[in-house]
């Protein structure tokens, strides 16, 4: 464990708010001397639902209270079936925190710590997080991804200034939430995939130490995710520091480019449409690993092509179209909501470059670019290692059928205006080619057409247990 906690005090050093993390065991007797250090006198509050108030929160507010800190009756949040990310929730944390002059102590996964880590802001305070599951990459990052009315929103709001988990907590936490973690983590392949290609064609330089930071010990944080089914509590700990070294590199660089490429916008998009497994919302890893084995295959696609002056000269022939986007926008979007927020989105980057100057570039680097992104694993691998977890691989398993998938591919390119493989393939003229290629008979999904259901119903199931 002391090589895990080298890594992420490595990291921790590049974090431009937390300043302290604790991976170890027995890591929840740190707690009071973590706050005393970085709080201070202040008063404290433990945050926790009711199953992280019996997996850590009760334990929390015990060692606060015997090492002598001031501490306020925990808040248990408590809603029915379970406790929702709703804006209201955190403004009415903000208006408790405000009155009793507390420091909150978020004690759970990523609902608990994305309305601890919005109220905090609003009431301008700090926080300190527990993490209770090895569930997603957010307990480090800037932004509290919220439900504003019916839709989800990353709120803007700073990151804890401390995270103490220990492994034997995150053993005890429900086997399906490690593997939507293994699942948000896998999605960094493609980040990564997506930036090198957005520095090769000029469109956003790669900062390397962000980069880095991420995309060095990848590897190893995605091996052998068969320990994380058995509840490895080093493999545990192996994947919570993937996901908290994540944070710190968006924390260093500023935006989430570091951890979130085309993959999260397949992820993005499911969960501002309220996508739900047997009526709980889909979990944001779940979404992110089906993102990112799509992402994979397009990329296994695009390489196999030839990328010569010929192709590109074809594809400078057509011109975008601005009334074909807009067409484009309303049938995916109608008059929603995202509708608008689309719009901005692709303007945004419609203006932000120049598509010969993108496809000129693309033509000098392609021989080396192309061996780089031939390194990636295939999308085959992908699902193996997802499967391996115990969770979700196919799209079935989060009720999204290969027709909606194959519309989705178009569609998640639209939310966003960060640049992806998506977008280079769009330059091309060649997203519907790919699509249709992915889907034929002989393709990634086209083989995989004929199961379909049969993987519906089997791996709902064992995501859910």
């Amino acid at each position: 464990m002391n090589a895990l906690n080298d890594g992420l005090m490595l990291a921790l050093r590049d974090a431009a708010v937390t300043k302290d993390v604790v991976v170890a065991p027995g890591a929840l007797a740190q707690v009071p001397d973590v706050a005393r250090r970085l709080v201070g006198g202040a008063p404290l509050v433990v945050v926790a639902d009711d199953n992280t108030w019996t997996a850590a929160g009760s334990e929390v507010a015990t060692r606060l209270g015997d090492a002598g800190l001031v501490t306020m009756e925990p808040v248990r949040l408590r809603e029915t079936p379970r406790v929702k990310p709703r804006v209201e929730t955190a403004d009415r944390l903000a208006e408790r925190l405000r009155n009793t002059h507390c420091i909150p102590v978020a004690v759970g996964s990523g609902v608990v710590n994305d309305l601890v880590k919005y109220a905090a802001a609003l009431a301008g305070r700090t926080y300190i997080c527990v993490p209770t599951a090895a569930s997603m990459d957010g307990y480090a990052a800037s932004g509290a991804a919220l439900l504003n009315g019916a839709f989800k929103q990353t709120m803007p709001c700073p990151p804890p200034v401390a995270v103490v988990a220990d492994p034997a907590v995150l053993e005890r936490a429900p086997a399906r939430m490690a593997s939507w973690g293994y699942g948000d983590l896998s999605g960094k392949v493609v980040a990564g995939a997506d930036w090198i290609l957005a520095d090769a064609l000029g469109v956003e330089p790669i900062a390397a130490r962000p980069f880095a930071m991420v995309q060095d010990a990848l590897p190893r944080w995605l091996d052998r995710p068969e320990r994380l089914a058995a509840r490895d509590p080093e493999a545990l700990a192996a994947l919570l520091s993937g996901l908290l070294v994540s944070g710190f590199a968006m924390q260093a660089h500023g935006n989430s480019r570091p951890a979130s490429g085309s993959d999260h916008q397949f992820s993005h998009l499911w969960e501002m449409e309220a996508l739900t497994v047997d009526g709980e919302p889909a979990s944001h890893g779940a979404c992110v690993g089906i993102g990112c084995v799509a992402m994979l295959a397009l990329y296994e696609w695009l390489c196999a092509q030839a990328i010569t002056p010929a192709a590109v000269a074809r594809a400078l022939e057509s011109p975008f179209d601005d009334v074909a986007l807009a067409r484009e926008l309303s049938v995916a979007f109608g008059d929603s909501p995202v509708a608008a927020s689309a719009t901005d989105e692709m303007r945004a980057k419609r203006r932000g470059g120049d598509r010969a100057a993108r496809l000129r570039a693309l033509l000098e680097v392609w021989p080396v670019l192309r061996t780089k992104l031939a390194a990636l694993p295939t999308a085959a691998e992908m699902q193996r290692r997802l499967r391996a977890t115990g969770g979700v691989a196919h799209p079935a398993g989060l009720g999204i059928s290969l027709a909606k998938l194959r519309t989705d591919y178009r569609r998640a390119r639209l939310i966003r205006r960060r640049y992806t493989v998506l977008d280079l393939v769009e330059d091309l003229g060649w997203l519907d080619a790919g699509i249709a290629a992915l889907f034929a008979a002989d393709g990634f999904w086209g083989r995989q057409a004929g199961d379909d259901s049969t993987r519906r119903g089997s791996e709902a199931a064992s995501s859910l247990q």
